[in-house]
């Protein structure tokens, strides 16, 4: 058994440069102060043993996520450390509720707001005939010129219809179906994993295609039971931070109230 594990490790990809260097980089910001400034691009290409191109387009991500601050002529310093959102997954709440109860100003970037039909991966979690015409809401979510999340959401248009929609309309689901008070929300279940980014969604967030996205994916209950929307939500790190509070169960404290007293 250990060998075919070893084996398993080995047939495994290596990472691609982009992806190294920018671990590499993410690791030597957290070492710096903020203001400190880089070595210059030759030592700092040699120091993390990469070509100056893949160190290049490695800073102009970082940069254009507000980490870095490159000044012409003089160096690249590290910037201070950008707004956080911060919560708990516990209250079921949209990001736009959210920015706005800590202050932070938050706007819709690129946005595609269209009636088709549902991918299967749609119809799958939303419960409905393959092909079923699903509004989609999709949007990159900004902090000041800095993109932070990818969001879509698909909601089936016996719910939701593009004519529906207000010009003003932020890209809020849950917001839009709380106000309307119609249909009547019971709870979301949600998924939490990372992945790499592909290349629209890197294009996007002004990432690398490789770099590492929190991703969250819900699907948003009625009080019938029925799913009235799944959303898919990409966050770019350093923007977020998410925690979740967990009770020990009744069952258990019980259970060692019985053996204390044995």
């Amino acid at each position: 058994m250990t060998n075919k594990r070893s084996s398993h490790k080995q047939r495994r990809p290596p990472r691609s440069p982009r992806v190294q260097v920018s671990a590499a980089l993410a690791e030597l910001l957290e070492q710096c102060q903020v203001g400190e400034q880089l070595p210059p691009e030759p030592r700092l290409a040699q120091q993390l043993g990469v070509s100056r191109a893949t160190l290049r387009e490695a800073m102009r991500s970082f940069e254009e996520r507000g980490l870095i601050v490159r000044r012409h002529g003089v160096g690249t310093f590290v910037a201070p450390p950008p707004p956080v959102i911060e919560t708990g997954l516990e209250e079921l709440e949209s990001l736009d509720t959210l920015a706005r109860r800590i202050g932070l100003e938050t706007r819709m970037g690129e946005a595609v707001i269209e009636e088709r039909e549902a991918f299967a991966h749609e119809a799958f979690r939303l419960q409905v005939p393959p092909r079923a015409q699903v509004l989609s809401v999709a949007r990159v979510m900004m902090t000041g010129a800095v993109p932070v999340a990818f969001l879509v959401d698909a909601v089936p248009t016996a719910y939701l219809r593009q004519q529906d929609l207000e010009p003003s309309f932020t890209g809020s689901v849950l917001d839009l179906f709380i106000q309307q008070g119609n249909p009547l929300l019971s709870h979301s279940r949600t998924d939490i994993l990372a992945e790499a980014a592909d290349e629209a969604t890197a294009r996007k967030l002004h990432l690398q295609r490789g770099d590492v996205l929190l991703r969250l994916e819900a699907q948003l209950y009625a009080r019938d039971g029925r799913v009235v929307d799944y959303s898919i939500s990409q966050f770019v790190p350093g923007h977020f931070h998410f925690h979740v509070v967990r009770r020990v169960g009744e069952s258990r404290i019980n259970l060692n109230r019985t053996d204390a007293k044995e």
